[in-house]
């Protein structure tokens, strides 16, 4: 029996922090334009935000093998639009989880240039692992960046606390 952590379950976990995150910003819109720090290469943090979830419907297009959205086609916002990208990428990532057929060891190479050839090749599997962790990795700098501002979240990241891992 195997004890490690799902797929699916680390998909919730990374929904279930895109809804809080949507959710406090929308009800602390002035956040938004906040000097992210130059996180992910953001200048604010609705540019942060865009990252995320920009990055997050990027991979499961190329996951699922169709035309991969231009990163100057992404949206500068506002927050709903921004956060359709998220909804996008979960419903590809939820339908690609849910075919049997898809094999997720399978090779996925890398179209970059800045990693030595033999790091460009990784699993599929990998690819989505590291998308949900992107993810989660910025919200907790995005939480660190605001209780240094003197705004803190609240946010409850941890997989400690998420509902979608029993």
């Amino acid at each position: 029996m195997s004890v490690g952590v799902s797929m699916e379950e680390l998909l919730a976990w990374n929904d279930e922090a895109s809804i809080w995150w949507k959710m406090h910003l929308e009800g602390h819109a002035e956040l938004l334009e906040l000097d992210s720090g130059g996180i992910g290469g953001a200048k604010t943090v609705q540019d942060l935000v865009r990252h995320i979830w920009g990055a997050e419907l990027r991979w499961a297009q190329r996951l699922a093998g169709i035309p991969e959205t231009p990163r100057e086609a992404v949206p500068q916002g506002p927050l709903e639009a921004l956060f359709d990208l998220h909804r996008q990428a979960m419903e590809t990532f939820r339908r690609l989880l849910a075919n049997p057929q898809e094999d997720w060891n399978a090779p996925y190479s890398l179209d970059v240039t800045w990693l030595p050839p033999e790091l460009r090749t990784i699993s599929r599997r990998k690819a989505l692992a590291h998308t949900m962790f992107h993810a989660q990795r910025h919200w907790a700098q995005l939480a660190t960046l605001m209780r240094q501002a003197g705004s803190p979240s609240g946010f409850r990241g941890d997989l400690l606390f998420s509902s979608g891992l029993a």
